[in-house]
């Protein structure tokens, strides 16, 4: 979205003939498409082998080696969405001192959300609850306490 130049040839290049209108992303997703239909269609020739026979063994070896790269991929996939995830997060979050690093290949927010603090001011004789809203991000192997910029 930053780089107005290559917009500019992504634009083009979407308009051409040769592409038929599609998008990058819709060419992006086109391999995970036919892993999918390449699953369906293994099930099919299974389904229609005979039993014991040498075409099931290599269809049922096939399959199961599709089943592995599509999990593969599956995996891949939300591992990159996780990364996309710190880094968004990493871009709103302003720290006080830099001493935590937020992106990790390890790391994953696992859960994040607003809530609100009650803050009891006890010295006077009647109880005083004000709030103020903070943001609680959980990750897989810490949690962060944040609160918006005044």
């Amino acid at each position: 979205n930053g780089n107005a130049g290559f917009q500019q040839v992504l634009e083009r290049l979407e308009s051409d003939p040769v592409c038929q209108r599609l998008s990058l992303k819709s060419f992006l997703i086109l391999p995970f498409q036919r892993i999918t239909r390449l699953k369906l269609l293994l099930q099919n020739i299974l389904k229609r082998t005979r039993p014991g026979s040498e075409e099931e063994v290599q269809a049922t070896q096939a399959y199961d080696a599709l089943e592995k790269l599509i999990k593969d991929c599956n995996e891949n996939v939300q591992r990159m969405k996780s990364t996309e995830e710190l880094i968004y997060l990493s871009q709103k979050i302003e720290f006080e001192c830099k001493i935590f690093p937020l992106i990790s290949q390890s790391r994953r927010l696992v859960k994040c959300g607003e809530l609100t603090a009650l803050d009891f001011n006890s010295p006077s004789p009647k109880w005083k609850v004000t709030t103020r809203p903070i943001y609680l991000h959980l990750f897989n192997d810490c949690l962060l306490l944040s609160r918006p910029k005044e």
